[in-house]
């Protein structure tokens, strides 16, 4: 049994710190798909009130989480104080199961966000993936009392503790910093209007539509092609019908609903992305609120008039932001949808230079001294 047990220690541990740690390159990431949930909790009926309170809290939660799952992976690989840590790693599984099951179950995401945008898995891989950790798991749980630990006490509170802070500096430089490793389709040298088609040969989504329906106080469910024989609009009440995902495809494009309109409404994507030579677009999601990026900003500013790159400001809130940009004048301000924006900007702001719809490089708010120097070298 030993043998079996040091294996399955071996296998969660490292996938739990692996897991962890292409999250930890995004929790943005991760803390956007903890809203999808909330949203979805809500519009089921799911104490409503509640998941749209919880949402606010997203990125808390999936910065603990984050952390949780390495300091559980680092603990369980040096096998230290695994009566505690092997009840973490077994309600954590058990979260983590009860998540990908629903999304399989449900039909109603396409991907579950358990290896962040890097690892993309679809929620029936995700699924089968955790039920296997969740059979090894209870494996080491039911021997946790005869698992023995080769490192002192303080030593593996050195290592679980330096897991710990580590992994949660590693998460406060990228929310900061944006991503080390950029999986996103808004990467630096990808072309925007390129990623905004369909791929050639793709396969579209298989859906199937399903109605729900209330009857004498109970939600039932079914197809189009198998309604009940007893269906009759005196017994059943209309709630909702919805397009469910039986079997997902790839007819989608990398970059959606990736629309720039003026402030009059006036859809100019095209326009843009096709802006002859360099351009530069700056990314401000909701308010990101007085700091120092105004002032440098002002600079960069400067710098893109004197090279002749137009400034286009993206964003889904023009009337809060327009106050931190009445010193530059020839900033041409653009409204976007907010879902993009968060996936283009996992920093706020954010500033990218392009060349005809291709992006040469990307700079958070806090990189932007060297963004000046950097511009100043790709831009002759």
């Amino acid at each position: 049994m030993k043998p079996i047990i040091t294996i399955s220690r071996f296998l969660v541990g490292t996938l739990f710190i692996f897991s962890g740690l292409v999250k930890a390159n995004d929790p943005l990431g991760l803390a956007y798909k903890m809203q999808e949930f909330f949203e979805v909790w809500a519009q089921s009926g799911w104490f409503p009130g509640l998941m749209n309170t919880l949402s606010h809290y997203a990125l808390t939660f999936s910065i603990v989480m984050i952390t949780l799952e390495i300091v559980a992976g680092v603990a369980v690989l040096i096998a230290w104080r695994m009566g505690f840590f092997s009840w973490l790693l077994l309600v954590l599984i058990i979260f983590f199961t009860f998540l990908t099951g629903y999304a399989d179950l449900s039909g109603k995401f396409r991907s579950c966000g358990c290896f962040g945008d890097c690892i993309p898995l679809t929620p029936r891989a995700s699924f089968i993936k955790d039920l296997v950790l969740l059979a090894l798991i209870v494996l080491i749980f039911s021997q946790r009392n005869k698992i023995k630990h080769n490192i002192s006490s303080y030593g593996g509170f050195t290592v679980v503790g330096l897991s710990a802070v580590m992994t949660l500096w590693l998460q406060w430089y990228v929310l900061k910093h944006l991503p080390l490793a950029d999986c996103l389709p808004f990467k630096k040298g990808n072309n925007i209007p390129e990623n905004m088609r369909i791929p050639a040969g793709a396969i579209p989504d298989s859906t199937v539509i399903s109605f729900v329906y209330e009857k004498a106080g109970a939600t039932v469910e079914f197809t189009s092609d198998n309604f009940p024989d007893d269906f009759d609009d005196s017994l059943y009440h209309f709630v909702k019908r919805y397009d469910k995902l039986i079997r997902k495809g790839n007819a989608e494009p990398a970059i959606k609903d990736f629309v720039l309109t003026t402030l009059s409404g006036n859809d100019t994507t095209s326009a843009v992305l096709n802006t002859p030579g360099s351009s530069a677009f700056l990314f401000v999601k909701d308010d990101p609120g007085k700091g120092l990026w105004i002032k440098d900003i002002q600079s960069l500013y400067a710098l893109l008039k004197q090279k002749g790159i137009p400034l286009f400001v993206i964003t889904n809130n023009h009337e809060g932001i327009a106050p931190y940009f009445r010193s530059l004048p020839d900033a041409i301000f653009l409204k976007c949808d907010v879902v993009p924006i968060k996936t283009a900007a996992r920093a706020n702001p954010t500033l990218y230079l392009l060349n005809e719809g291709t992006i040469l490089n990307k700079w958070s708010y806090a990189d932007w001294t060297r963004a000046e120097k950097d511009i100043q070298i790709i831009v002759n």
